[in-house]
């Protein structure tokens, strides 16, 4: 059997221990997007950068309402959910062409969530070759833009 080592995860498993706040409704609660990296808000749901991304454009649409469950969504959050990821999906194509899309939540500490306690769906732009050897060997990931370019761009391209 082959091992695939990802030793940058393990700072999302250490966290994942901590219940010291929710790292989204503290963005909220800032009031300072720009700083928080929240690129749009929602009737019921935002969008925010992931500060942690897999390559660049990954951003998560996130309720406004602190749940970790799914099923407790109200029929509006859940369609807004939907409705943004696609928004999401046409300012990314739009800004960056990639060549294809992941969509996902995942929900609970084993199912991989960083943050266990506030749902959110990522949506990553990909593209042929975005992940390779440096991040495994080097423990590095390589990003070709900072996180406040993106934000500019992306908050033009969902206004």
């Amino acid at each position: 059997m082959d091992y695939l080592w990802t030793p940058w995860r393990y700072r999302y498993i250490a966290d994942a221990k901590k219940d010291e706040g929710c790292v989204f409704c503290e963005a909220l609660a800032a009031n300072d997007d720009a700083k928080t990296l929240i690129v749009f808000r929602g009737r019921k749901n935002f969008i925010i950068l992931n500060r942690y991304p897999y390559t660049s454009g990954h951003v998560m649409v996130v309720p406004y309402v602190h749940s970790a469950d799914l099923s407790a969504c109200d029929a509006e959050t859940a369609a807004e959910i939907m409705t943004l990821a696609q928004r999401s999906q046409a300012a990314l194509e739009k800004t960056y062409h990639p060549q294809g899309y992941n969509l996902g939540m995942n929900l609970g500490k084993a199912a991989g969530a960083g943050v266990t306690h506030h749902l959110h769906m990522h949506v990553l732009p990909r593209w042929s070759g975005d992940s390779n050897f440096m991040t495994v060997v080097g423990e590095t990931r390589v990003e070709p833009e900072d996180l406040d370019a993106t934000y500019e761009k992306l908050r033009k391209a969902l206004a």
